[in-house]
């Protein structure tokens, strides 16, 4: 059977200026500037610059606000409100079809050449003597190493892809001759299948020496034991001392594992971090200030608050000139709102930042990772009186310049963990901890998680194993066995 009932519900919507205000405040420094220039663009009642008779604007669209309800008889005779509108410079060949002149300066931006990293191996290929088969496979091979200088793919699907792709009919043997070539490219070590073949091309490049050698033996033939440092079989299997192997080691540690990264001209996009704040200590008082880039001088155009003030002035309003004006008060409203969106935007986040910095006060004072506090995103947040995600929004993608380095926000926030006397610690005190015990350990003998357990308890930190091996993944920290040394 079929009911029907009133619920009442409370739900909160957010408005299109609502959001449009959080995805600005989520901007970092220059994908804002990105965004203000696009904004400018599109709406021409917007400028840059200071501004100027403020006050008279906005009495003018004030009043101008009454004019347009749904009841207003519109009259024939007006005012021409399309003179405000017209641009008496655009020549009469721009509204043709083909809207160029001949004497039209040209405005294409120049590229910077480049070659690709694949482009700079295949002009190596024209100093070997190959002929047409081996260059087409040379070629194929030349395109199928990866960013990292790798050939990653089984020569047994090279070879089908050859004869499906470039109808070049081979075998394995021929393929693997060829690629032996492709290993006296440069940079060295382009073209291998894995680690090992990589670090042995470029061994046999260098000259030799006794050091050399070894390395070579070593990776050519106990590449396995080298990488699980079973330092001990190394010297048994190879009649050595310590101090060959030593120098044996530190040739191979001086070798580029990725070849491909060494490439100048692989056309790698590099980012440039730029602060959205500054945090100084004058006279031993922290001072924070917003870059400068995220409060731009901006008003609206005074060309279109004029368009208002004769549609003002007019008594008789046509169609035609309200429709027009209708068009002015949008771009208006949308300008205005911009504006107040940015000073919004700038106050939200300096007040955020001036609470992060107030609470890691002693970080800031000292740099010392282990003075950072435990810091929640609640915890900003409702020391602010705004809302989680408001703080993530700043934190998340954004960068403060200090005394101590360029760091980002979202770095100084950690969970809490209860030290021995029953004092909440941040997790970053006790990874900072962790790092410094490693640091100093005897890498003859390098700590254990077990070991390094113990060590942070005797610390004061009660931590399990298993909690020790995370937060040392978490910084990147190999096992005791890979850290061994001799």
């Amino acid at each position: 059977m079929l009911k029907q009932h009133l619920q009442f519900k409370l739900s909160q919507k957010l408005s299109p200026q609502q959001i449009q205000l959080m995805k600005l405040i989520q901007l970092p420094t220059q994908a804002f500037e990105q965004r203000l220039k696009q904004e400018l663009e599109e709406n021409p009642a917007l400028e840059s610059g200071k501004e100027q008779t403020k006050e008279e604007f906005d009495d003018v669209f004030e009043d101008t606000q009454d004019d347009f309800s749904d009841n207003e008889e519109i009259n024939a005779e007006d005012i021409n409100v399309d003179e405000y509108l017209s641009d008496d410079e655009i020549p009469d060949y721009r509204t043709r079809s083909k809207n160029y002149s001949s004497d039209d300066e040209e405005k294409n931006v120049p590229y910077a050449a480049g070659t690709s990293f694949t482009q700079h191996l295949k002009n190596q290929l024209n100093t070997f003597r190959l002929n047409d088969e081996e260059r087409g496979i040379a070629e194929f091979l030349v395109g199928s190493v990866d960013e990292s200088g790798y050939v990653r793919r089984p020569l047994s699907d090279i070879v089908d892809d050859l004869a499906f792709t470039q109808n070049v009919y081979t075998d394995e043997t021929t393929v693997e001759s060829v690629l032996k070539k492709v290993h006296q490219l440069d940079p060295a070590g382009v073209g291998a299948r894995d680690l090992q073949e990589c670090l042995s091309i470029q061994l046999h490049r260098k000259e030799k020496t006794k050091a050399i050698e070894l390395a070579i033996n070593i990776i050519d033939n106990a590449f396995e034991q080298f990488t699980k440092k079973h330092y001990k079989k190394l010297l048994q299997k190879f009649d050595i001392d310590e101090e060959q192997l030593k120098d044996a080691i530190h040739e191979v540690e001086r070798l580029n594992p990725k070849p491909g990264g060494s490439y100048s001209g692989n056309n790698r996009i590099v980012e440039h971090v730029v602060p959205d704040f500054a945090i100084k200590i004058v006279d031993g008082e922290l001072e924070l200030t917003l870059n400068g880039r995220n409060a731009p001088e901006l008003h609206v155009s005074n060309e279109y608050s004029n368009m208002l003030k004769g549609y003002k002035a007019s008594k008789d309003k046509s169609k035609s000139q309200k429709d027009a004006v209708l068009f002015i008060k949008q771009k208006l409203d949308a300008a205005k709102w911009f504006i107040e969106a940015i000073k919004q935007r700038q106050q939200t986040l300096f007040v955020t930042m001036s609470a992060i910095m107030h609470y890691q006060k002693e970080y800031f004072l000292t740099g010392d990772e282990r003075n950072l506090k435990p810091m929640i995103l609640k915890d900003i947040a409702d020391e602010i009186d705004m809302d989680v995600s408001t703080v993530s929004r700043v934190a998340n993608s954004k960068y403060v310049d200090t005394p101590y380095g360029t760091k980002l926000i979202k770095e100084f926030f950690s969970e809490s963990m209860k030290n021995d006397q029953g004092e909440d610690v941040s997790t970053r005190e006790i990874k900072k901890i962790l790092e410094t015990v490693i640091e100093k350990e005897n890498k003859r003998k390098p700590y254990t998680d077990e070991a390094l357990s113990k060590i942070l308890k005797e610390k004061g930190y009660p931590i399990a194993r298993r909690t020790v091996a995370k937060y040392r993944e978490q910084l990147d920290i190999p096992v005791a066995r890979l850290r061994k040394k001799i």
